[in-house]
């Protein structure tokens, strides 16, 4: 299998990937992992871009100038709809690629919740959506990226009454429902989360560029 490195620390994003990419060849490695095997200090990259695309290229060509092999790096946009009207939030309210805020005021994971839980309150039901973006680095020659829709999850609702559960580093999961069942998704089954984030685009995205390249692993 070729070894990959995902330009992230975040646990559940890495295992999410491998969930996403079965069956494809390859061996996804967190960069935090790859830093220690190779004693390389890894330090964060500032995310700059004016959206999605440009911050997963910004830090997919800072992991490919540390580690010199290749890697791919995502980042993401949340949007959000008052459900009953169909009507965007305010620009003001919308998150936008600060999910969790600008600069030195990023929520935590309380902070977070308490913030979502309140535009709930003032807007009724929220509809939302994650849109992706990813940036895949082979070698000096070979790069792929995109932030086609396919990548982005399906629509999902926020409520202001969290569930019981919580996972570290996931706090907008606890209120989140299935769009058309009204479901908790941590009452639906196991990963049905996952489609929070994208349905099959990711991996669609990696088997098209091993056939674009004619790339084995």
């Amino acid at each position: 299998m070729k070894e990959i490195i995902y330009g992230t620390e975040n646990l559940g994003k890495i295992a999410y990937m491998e969930r996403t990419l079965e069956g494809i060849p390859i061996r996804i490695t967190g960069a935090g992992t790859a830093a220690d095997k190779m004693g390389i200090f890894l330090s964060c990259v500032e995310e700059t871009g004016k959206d999605q695309l440009e911050n997963a290229r910004l830090k997919a060509e800072s992991y490919f100038r540390l580690f010199k092999s290749p890697v791919f790096s995502c980042d993401s946009g949340l949007y959000l709809w008052n459900f009953s009207t169909g009507e965007a939030l305010p620009e003001s309210e919308q998150p936008g690629i600060h999910v969790r805020g600008r600069g030195s005021g990023r929520l935590s994971d309380d902070e977070l919740l308490v913030h979502y839980i309140n535009l709930v309150k003032k807007y009724g039901l929220i509809q939302a959506r994650y849109k992706n973006a990813i940036c895949l680095i082979w070698n000096e020659e070979i790069r792929e990226e995109s932030m086609m829709e396919n990548l982005w999850g399906k629509e999902f609702l926020l409520t202001d009454v969290p569930h019981q559960k919580r996972v570290s580093g996931f706090p907008l999961d606890s209120i989140s429902l299935d769009k058309e069942t009204k479901q908790y998704f941590y009452d639906m089954e196991e990963n049905s989360q996952d489609n929070l984030v994208s349905e099959n685009g990711f991996k669609c995205f990696f088997c098209n560029f091993f056939k674009k390249y004619e790339i084995k692993c």
